[in-house]
């Protein structure tokens, strides 16, 4: 029976012994012995994490009875893999491989070829793009930060276009970011071959483009409205920090009556505090005023993430207005960084 072990906020079936947090976005820096983009050896040798989205169902198949098929993926490919915990209610989980660009793109092709040996039963996930395809064709739903979606897709599309027709896969780019995160997802459909294929070009992409990854807010799966998490409170008392929420930034929450009050936490990294706050907190005022919220911000970093955590107090549908304003600030910052300088996260 796999072990659950605890990993910074966040629990993890025990796959091998370095299992790979959820928190982590997209992709990672290559290693230092590679130069970015420079040629296919260079990276082949670089390292990337790679996260993609599972049905509970799929994630079961993917990991094999005892483990065996994730095992056999890691000593076959060389990778690092986890499958974030369940959450109850919630049929999505996260799968995270860690490895060499060819590692990582032949470990997705042995999940795909998994899932086409031993199709679960249809199962709907909170965040699908297309209807499951017929037998013999995988499905793949990679997390990308929107920040790097720019970078896959290509100019009018045509670098998505290029990969489709290169790998013999049917490519879907969703246009929304997931709840609470900054990531998107690109849904890969075809035989296991061409989604290595399509695997491969789509992590040369984000290898080429890494540095605009920083700051990501990855998705976690979360059973209320909008992706968050839930748990008690009364508005009589401290609002307690949930245990199981990961330290990059999703939105913690409170379930309440109607007449007791909601809070909801987000962490936003230090870097972008400011551009929330505004000149003289005009920015973070304004957001009081639209959404109706109070929302008050902590002094200092509350561990060695460096991020400022920030609590959103008031009904419900005026703490989902503030959680909104507040990303739409922070995607608004993100941007305009982008445009004029290199983020410094």
């Amino acid at each position: 029976m796999n072990e659950l072990k605890r990993n910074g906020d966040s629990l993890f079936e025990s796959l091998d012994d370095s299992t790979v947090p959820s928190s982590i976005p997209a992709s990672v820096p290559p290693s230092s012995t590679a130069a970015v983009g420079n040629s296919d050896d260079e990276d082949r040798d670089a390292t990337i994490t790679l996260r993609a989205l599972v049905s509970s169902k799929e994630a079961g198949v993917i990991i094999g009875k005892g483990g065996k098929n994730v095992a056999d993926m890691r000593e076959e490919t060389q990778v690092r893999a986890g499958v974030s915990k369940p959450v109850p209610g919630v049929p999505d989980r996260v799968l995270t491989i860690t490895g060499t660009v060819n590692g990582v793109a032949r470990a997705y092709a042995m999940a795909a070829e998994t899932l086409v040996e031993s199709p679960p039963p249809p199962a709907t996930l909170i965040h699908s793009l297309s209807p499951p395809p017929p037998p013999g064709i995988a499905t793949i739903r990679l997390l990308i930060s929107h920040q790097q979606m720019g970078t896959v897709i290509g100019r009018q599309g045509q670098k998505i276009r290029a990969i489709q027709e290169s790998s013999k896969v049917r490519m879907v780019a969703s246009k929304e970011m997931l709840p609470q995160s900054t990531e998107r997802i690109v849904e890969i459909q075809g035989i296991p071959s061409a989604v290595k294929n399509a695997v491969h070009e789509v992590a040369k992409c984000l290898l080429a483009d890494w540095d605009r990854s920083a700051g990501s807010i990855p998705y976690s799966p979360q059973p209320f409205k909008g992706g968050l998490r839930s748990v008690s409170m009364t508005s009589s008392g401290p609002a307690p920090r949930h245990m199981d929420a990961t330290g990059s930034g999703p939105g913690r929450t409170s379930t309440t009556t109607p007449a007791e009050e909601a809070y909801r936490e987000i962490e936003v990294p230090s870097a972008l505090v400011g551009c929330v706050i505004g000149k003289a907190g005009s920015k973070i005022q304004e957001i009081r005023q639209l959404s109706g919220a109070r929302i008050s911000i902590a002094r200092y970093a509350h561990d060695e993430s460096g991020n400022r955590l920030f609590t959103i107090r008031g009904t419900p549908e005026a703490n989902q207005k503030a959680l909104d304003l507040l990303y739409d600030q922070i995607e608004q910052e993100r941007v305009r960084r982008n445009l004029e300088e290199p983020p410094r996260i």
